[in-house]
Parts: structure tokens; C-alpha cells; sequence
């Protein structure tokens, strides 16, 4: 097999699907059959200069794929498959990779430049492979081009995979051969994988950036090298300037003046992608002050010895006059790309950001440019103006903003409703969206909705909601914020008026045939569950009205293809009118003649075997559903459980065995002991589930969660379960305990788990309670109390 590797390599590449099949087929079953010799082979095709470029580039890919998959379980189950390899043929395949970054082809050795960096992510942190740096700073001093480029962008990927595992001296020398290469001596193509290595090398230089001649000689290569004739090198340099004022804000005085007056030339001159990057700088230093203020404003500001420069207010003056510029460079066709990103709506971005940082600050200098731009003729002034103002509405005080606010808001109305530019129209409806998420709610001392002006706003909302796509999407986001700020006035809602209107017109949205360009069919469903979630008693009739008219609406997706979106949609409104209708007593009474019905329409939503989005919507809905019927939801188990089991199954879409873990929950409080029939086949599935490797780790906190909702639902039929939960629990305590403070995603997800625990500890023992069952706990008692003890530390 191993001579014949380069054909059926080529022929897995072939247009002809019958031979692309049959090859597929034969390098797996080289693979299952002999792995280390098809690793070799892939190797040794990679690194022969006589093999066709398409074979060695796919060899590369397949051997890079076999040391690393995005599932955290087949990632480890890779990792351990790689490290048990005889130590010959790992050494062979790693000289075989080396030996490839000396290939004339580009696409050999850029492939085999990731195949390292993925066996130094494993190999380096065990300490293995201590060889490897050294040979690839050999190789920086070779004399050709496409040699050192190799190299380079080796040492960046190396720095992308690698967290831990390479000592200071190395990173000094990886640093110092980077820097080399970034000099404007070399030819470009080096520069510029130089110059993408420091940017991933960047994590490991913290005590570079402590050494004053150090961080000053590397801060200098990086702004020599944002004036490379070359655009990528530009761009690749503002990205490390991104990158170094978020890692190494507090380092930042020194240079704060020569960022500014680079970023502005740039932003100012330079080409978008470069322009793009500069403006992120003033973003990134906004995010970190931004942050730096809350905690110092905080519970830690004592234990905290960050300190805020305040560079963004230093900069004010000359920082917003040049955001503002950029608002004028719109695309004609922004509004209708949802991916959409330039320089005009990176500048508002930023523009929000400083006003978010600044506060009042901000507001004189922006004031300005609104008043003379919002009523030009030419459209891209009053876009601009109506940006403006919509990004600086968070951040100041709503004292500074609300007489502005009042001002406006009828020339913003009219504006939505009147002008013949559909671009001003999209940011007019954002805008007002901000203002009534901002500025608008019981808390506001000054209303922005008065009785005398609120039918005007939902007459030009509704209106706007005909409007084309993205109009009508950012009218419906308007409404949704208005909705939310009438939440807490008191039993009559100013839009209580408006309550069937509203209704109407977001269920007229959602059956517009251009309802699934710019989000707006989405868009209309989370309005209308925003405007039911508010409510108060008085439209309570109307929602219940509601209820056959939703149920229809997912009837007919099930009598139609490629429907999930809608029906994901239509089962978490269902949701919020079942929670809704189910938090009074009389009301609940009213919405039970329906339940039947509901439950059957979720039933059949679950047999069309749908995406794993409308499986969680529909559990979610079950889970409210729940809450209403109580005990009564005993007669849907029969038919309901196969699906329950089917979602705790379900390991590959995570998200749903969280969820239906979740419902699990909901079904124990509800049934209580009548949930009893099923829990040996849930709490199977359950402890299968913890025991599998293939489990995404954030469903365990569910599952243990699970466990104290079962016990406290069967009381003490839990003790058959004991002898196996319990050690589970033990050992994810321990878990907690040594992986905890690592970064901030494990330390979250420690929490959580912790969290976990304590539920299930707390159901299990309140299950128990004087029962005479109750001393079968007591050898559990101690590892109990040590949990408790140790989370006090």
C-alpha cells in the first residue's frame, strides 16, 4: 500500500465520484489496518520533492487531521493515539516534517509547517521534543527565502498551538529570530510570516515586555513595519499593535502618542483592510479601560492594583473627530449584506466604544457633527449623524442625553417614516431601537414615551415593519425594546392600546415571503414573544387568543418540508405563552384546554427527527410545560420518554442533552413520585452519560443537578442509585478542586460543576430527610462535609 500511496491519494482528489469513493475507503482501511505505517507513508509523501504537489498537499492535511478533531473527546483520544506510537516511527515522521520545510513547494512545506505545530501542542508541554525549537532557529539562517519563510511561519503556528511547555531562553530566541525577519532587509514574503509569527508569539513574551530595552526595540520593529510599502505586512503589523494593547495595556504610555498618529494616518490613508486594523487599536484600548473602570468601580477595587491610564479621554479631541470621518465611508450595499464590515461601521463600533468608556465626555464632541449633518441632502451626511448619535446613546448619563433625546425623537420618526434613503432609514430605526434600550424604563427619571407621543411611535414602527428587509428588521428591534421598557410601569402599559395591533402586524411580518432575508422572520418571533413576555393582566385574553393561532401555525410546518427554522421559532413562542399564561392561577385554568393539543403538536415536532436547534425549543417549551400541568403531565410520559431518551443520548449536539438534562429536572418537580416508573432507565442514561468520554463537559453540571432533582422527587427509593451516584460525585468534587483557577473558562466552568454538586447533594439530602433510610448516607458524610469545607478556601 505504502508505494501506491500517491495514487490513491490523487485519485481521493478525483472528479469521478466512484474513485474518489474507493480511494477514501482504501486509505481507511490503511489506517485501521496499520496506523504507524500510514502515518509514515503520508510523511514520506509530503516530504518528497518527486511526488506530485496535490498528493503531498493531501497527505499533509490527512496526517494533520489525524493528530487533532474540534470534539474535545477525539481530540484526546488523537492525542493518546499519537504519544503511543513506537518512539522510532514518531521520530522518523518528525524528521520527515522538518525535512519538508526546505521543499521548493510552498504547499508542502506550509502544510508541514501545521503538521509540527500540532505534534509540538502535544509533544512540548510533556517535554518532549526539546530539540525541535533549536532546529528550526538552525534553519533561519539559511540562505533561501522560501527556507526561512518556512520556518517563520512554523514558529508562529508553534505559538498558536502551543499554551504551555517552552522555556524563557527559547522564547527569547523564537522573539529575536522573529524580529529579524520583520527587517526591512528581507524580501517581503519572510516579513510578512515574521511579522504573523510575532503576532502569535506575542502570549509568550510577558517578561519581554517587562524589560524596558526589550519591549522598546520590539515596539519599534512593529511601527517600521506598519509602513512597509507591502499591504499584508501593514495590515499583519496593525493586527500585532491590536493584539499588544489588549495583552500589555499597562505598557502602553511610552508609545500611546506614536499608536495614535499611526492609526490616524492610517485610517485616514491607508487601504480598508489596514484602515480596519488601526481603528480596532483605539477599540482594544477601549475594551481593556472599559474594563479596568468597572472593576476599580467594583467589590475588588481594593484587593486591585490595576491601573487606568485614561488614554482614551486623553485622546478624546483628536480621537472623535476622526471616527466621525469615517462614518462617511459607507458602502451603497452594507445594509443588505449581513456580514457586512468596513470602515464606516468599524468607526461607529469604536466610536460606541468611547462613548461606553468616556461618558458625558463625549457628547459636546459629537454634537456637532449631528447638527450639521442630519438634515443634508446628501445621504450619506444624515446616515452618518443618525450613526452618531445611535453610538454614543450608551455611555453617558441619561441626564446629559434625555433633553437631546426628546428633541429628537420626532425628527427621528419622521425621518424613519419619510426618507427616500433606505440606508438612513436602517440606522433611523437602529437608533431608536438604542434610545429605547438606553433611555427608556421605570428606572429613568425624565420618560422618553409619553401618552401624548406613544401611538405616533407605534404607528411609524408598525409602519416601518412593511419596509424592505433590514428596515423592517431594525423597526422590529425597535419595537422589542420598547416592549421591554413598559415592562415594570404598573398593571397599564401605555401600549396596552396597542396590544392587537402589535400582535397583528409582528404575525403579518412573519408571513412576509422576504421574511428570511436580514433576520426579520427571526426577528419578528423575538418581538412577539418580547411584547407576550410583558404583558400584564389586562391583554392576558388577547394572549390566550394567541395560543390556536401559534398551534396552527406549527401545524402547517409539519405538513411541509424544510421547516425547522420556523418551527424552532414557533415551539419557543409556544414557550413563553405557556410560562406567561401558567404564572396565574386563572389564566392557567383557561390555557389547559389547549394542552393536549400542545403536547401532541411537540410529539409529532420530535418525530420529523428535526435540527438540533427545534429539538431544544421544543424540549425547552415541554420543560414550561411542564411547570403548568403539574402531576397531569403523567399521562404524556409514555409516548414522551423515547425522546427524553433519545436527547440524553444525544452526545454529538451537546447543547441538547444539556437542555433535555434540564427538562429531566422540570419533570421530577412537577410528577414528584410519580416519575418514579422511569428513573432507572434515566438515571442509566445518565450515569452512562457522565461515564462516556465522548461527553462535552458542560453537561455534566446538568446531569449532577439532575441527580438532586430526581432524589428529591422519589425520596428515599433514591438509595438504589446511591452506590453509583454518589462516587461520581465524589470524584467531580476532587475534579473541581485541582483544575480550578487554570483561566477564566475553566475557573467558569469549575463553578459551574460546583454548583452541580451542591444541587445534587442538596436533593439527595432533603430526599432523605426523615426517612429511615437516612443513615445510608452516613458513609458519604464525610467527603460531604470535606466538599463544603474546601469550597471556603
Amino acid at each position: 500500500m505504502a508505494t501506491e500511496v500517491t495514487q490513491v491519494l490523487l485519485n481521493a482528489q478525483a472528479v469521478d465520484a466512484a474513485v474518489r469513493k474507493n480511494a477514501e475507503e482504501t486509505l481507511k482501511q490503511f489506517q485501521e489496518q496499520n496506523l504507524p505505517g500510514f502515518l509514515l507513508s503520508l510523511a514520506g509523501e509530503l516530504a518528497s520533492n518527486e511526488k506530485p504537489v496535490d498528493s503531498r498537499k493531501l497527505a499533509g492535511l490527512i496526517l494533520k487531521n489525524a493528530l487533532d478533531a474540534k470534539e474535545q473527546h477525539r481530540k484526546l483520544e488523537f492525542v493518546q493515539r499519537w504519544l503511543s506510537l513506537d518512539v522510532s516511527v514518531k521520530t522518523q515522521i518528525k524528521m520527515l516534517l522538518l525535512q519538508t520545510l526546505s521543499s521548493p513547494a510552498a504547499e508542502a512545506w506550509s502544510t508541514a509547517s501545521q503538521v509540527i505545530a500540532k505534534v509540538a501542542g502535544i509533544e512540548l508541554p510533556k517535554k518532549m521534543w526539546p530539540e525541535l525549537i533549536e532546529s528550526l532557529l538552525s534553519n533561519i539562517h539559511q540562505l533561501p527565502a522560501h527556507v526561512k519563510q518556512a520556518t517563520l511561519e512554523t514558529l508562529g503556528y508553534l505559538c498558536e498551538e502551543v499554551s504551555s511547555g517552552v522555556e524563557q531562553d527559547n522564547v527569547n530566541k523564537i522573539l529575536t529570530s522573529v524580529i529579524q525577519g520583520m527587517n526591512a532587509s528581507e524580501v517581503n514574503d519572510v516579513r510578512l510570516a515574521a511579522t504573523r509569527a510575532l503576532y502569535n508569539a506575542l502570549g509568550f513574551a510577558k517578561e519581554n515586555f517587562n524589560n524596558n530595552v526589550e519591549r522598546d526595540y520590539i515596539m519599534r520593529v512593529v511601527f517600521e513595519s506598519t509602513l512597509s510599502p507591502d499591504i499584508k505586512i501593514r495590515q499583519a503589523s496593525f493586527e500585532c499593535l491590536v493584539s499588544i494593547s489588549s495583552m500589555y495595556y499597562e505598557k502602553l504610555a511610552p508609545y500611546i502618542h506614536d499608536i495614535y498618529n499611526i492609526a490616524a494616518k492610517a485610517v485616514k490613508e491607508d487601504e480598508e483592510p489596514v484602515a480596519l486594523q488601526a481603528i480596532e487599536i483605539w477599540s482594544s484600548i477601549c475594551d481593556e479601560e472599559f474594563d479596568i473602570l468597572e472593576e476599580i468601580d467594583g467589590d475588588f477595587a481594593r484587593d486591585s492594583d490595576i491601573q487606568c491610564f485614561y488614554f482614551v479621554k486623553q485622546a478624546l479631541p483628536a480621537l472623535v473627530p476622526m471616527l466621525l470621518e469615517t462614518l462617511l465611508k459607507q458602502d451603497e450595499d452594507q445594509d443588505q449584506d449581513d456580514s457586512a464590515w468596513n470602515i464606516a461601521m468599524a468607526g461607529g463600533t469604536c466610536l460606541g466604544l468611547v462613548a461606553r468608556t468616556v461618558g458625558d465626555d463625549i457628547v459636546p464632541l459629537v454634537m456637532p457633527f449631528i447638527e450639521e449633518n442630519i438634515a443634508r441632502s446628501d445621504w450619506r451626511q444624515r446616515e452618518a449623524a443618525t450613526y452618531a448619535f445611535g453610538s454614543i446613546l450608551e455611555g453617558p448619563s441619561p441626564d446629559k442625553l434625555m433633553g437631546i433625546v426628546n428633541v429628537a425623537l420626532n425628527f427621528m420618526l419622521a425621518a424613519l417614516k419619510t426618507d427616500l434613503n433606505s440606508h438612513v432609514r436602517d440606522t433611523t430605526a437602529w437608533t431608536l431601537g438604542r434610545i429605547f434600550e438606553f433611555l427608556h424604563g421605570s428606572a429613568m427619571e425624565r420618560a422618553v414615551i409619553t401618552p401624548e407621543n406613544c401611538q405616533q411611535i407605534v404607528t411609524v414602527l408598525l409602519h416601518s415593519m412593511k419596509d424592505i428587509p433590514n428596515v423592517a428588521e431594525k423597526a422590529c428591534g425597535a419595537l422589542y425594546f420598547l416592549t421591554q421598557g413598559c415592562e415594570d410601569v404598573g398593571p397599564s402599559s401605555p401600549l396596552n392600546a396597542y396590544f392587537q395591533e402589535i400582535v397583528q402586524a409582528l404575525l403579518t411580518v412573519t408571513h412576509r415571503e422576504d421574511g428570511g432575508e436580514s433576520r426579520l422572520r427571526t426577528a419578528a418571533y423575538e418581538t412577539l414573544n418580547e411584547v407576550v413576555r410583558c404583558s400584564t393582566d389586562e391583554t392576558f385574553p388577547m394572549v390566550l387568543q394567541l395560543v390556536p393561532v401559534i398551534m396552527m401555525e406549527l401545524h402547517l410546518t409539519l405538513e411541509r418540508e424544510k421547516q425547522g427554522e420556523l418551527q424552532g421559532l414557533l415551539c419557543g413562542c409556544l414557550q413563553v405563552i405557556i410560562q406567561k399564561l401558567g404564572a396565574m392561577e386563572a389564566t392557567k385554568n383557561a390555557f389547559m384546554q389547549y394542552a393536549d393539543q400542545i403536547m401532541n403538536l411537540f410529539l409529532r415536532v420530535f418525530s420529523c427527527r428535526s435540527a438540533a436547534t427545534v429539538y431544544e425549543e421544543a424540549m425547552l417549551a415541554i420543560g414550561s410545560l411542564v411547570y403548568v400541568t403539574g402531576s397531569d403531565f403523567a399521562k404524556y410520559m409514555p409516548e414522551f420518554y423515547k425522546y427524553l431518551e433519545m436527547g440524553l443520548q444525544n452526545f454529538e449536539e451537546y447543547q441538547v442533552c444539556a437542555v433535555t438534562a434540564g427538562v429531566v429536572g422540570d419533570i421530577c418537580r412537577g410528577l414528584e413520585h410519580r416519575i418514579l416508573p422511569y428513573c432507572d432507565a434515566i438515571m442509566t442514561q445518565l450515569l452512562k452519560d457522565l461515564s462516556s468520554s465522548q461527553l462535552h463537559r458542560s453537561v455534566k453540571p446538568s446531569i449532577f443537578s439532575c441527580f438532586g432533582d430526581i432524589a428529591l422527587a422519589i425520596g428515599e427509593s433514591f438509595d438504589k442509585y446511591l452506590m453509583y451516584a454518589m462516587p461520581m460525585l465524589q470524584s467531580a468534587a476532587e475534579l473541581s478542586f485541582r483544575s480550578s483557577g487554570a483561566d477564566d473558562e475553566l475557573s467558569d466552568y469549575t463553578n459551574l460543576l460546583r454548583n452541580g454538586i451542591l444541587e445534587a447533594y442538596s436533593g439527595i439530602l432533603q430526599g432523605f430527610k426523615n426517612s429511615p433510610k437516612s443513615h445510608l448516607l452516613a458513609p458519604y458524610a464525610p467527603h460531604i462535609l470535606l466538599f463544603l469545607d474546601r469550597m471556603k478556601w
